[in-house]
């Protein structure tokens, strides 16, 4: 036999309670689960919507690393920075590759602007146009296979290697000014970690 356990009494202050009418009780449900649907469901469509953007980002930076080549773009602003390779505007048929290892970076870029851009670009380095060598392949056999770029078309070809003290990077820049007014400009700019 169960022993019935006393029950407080109502206060004598407290008015007493009465039952819920239906509109209320719906209302109060209603209420519930927005707010449980609002507590799960808005982290779990964050939640979601992250994951593809990261195994997208994911996607992309394989692409980019597992390229075997020069890829058609721009250098990112830190490769940009790090490399001091700044691509002047306008400029077209840019195009670059990212080699890593634990002796030397090296990032190769392509590119064709026009005269000014020319100057501009060479400027940033500290150069003038007139201080290129005439027939001056300064970028070496090793980086012209691993870029696949190939000085033997019609020229004139002209060359410089701007060197700098470690850490900052030394650049071998060679022109083709078969077209005057549109020079194509490759670049090797190789850092020491």
């Amino acid at each position: 036999m169960t022993a019935s356990l006393p029950h407080q009494a109502a206060s004598p202050d407290e008015p007493p309670r009465r039952s819920e009418d239906p509109r209320h009780k719906a209302r109060r449900r209603a209420l519930t689960l927005l707010i449980i649907v609002l507590l799960i469901g808005v982290p779990a469509g964050y939640l979601v919507i992250s994951a593809n953007q990261s195994r997208n980002s994911g996607k992309d930076k394989e692409a980019k690393y597992s390229a075997t080549g020069l890829t058609p773009g721009l250098p990112s602003k830190v490769q940009r920075r790090l490399y001091q390779v700044a691509v002047p505007h306008p400029a077209d048929y840019v195009a670059t590759y990212e080699t890593n290892n634990w002796k030397t970076s090296r990032l190769y870029v392509q590119f064709r602007t026009n005269g000014a851009g020319l100057d501009s670009y060479l400027g940033t380095m500290g150069l003038r146009r007139d201080q290129l060598k005439k027939d001056d392949i300064t970028i070496g056999d090793r980086d012209q296979k691993v870029s696949g770029w190939h000085f033997t078309g019609p020229g004139p070809w002209s060359g410089i290697t701007h060197h700098q003290k470690n850490p900052a990077p030394t650049q071998d820049v060679v022109v083709n000014m078969s077209d005057p007014d549109n020079p194509m400009v490759y670049v090797v700019s190789r850092t020491v970690p």
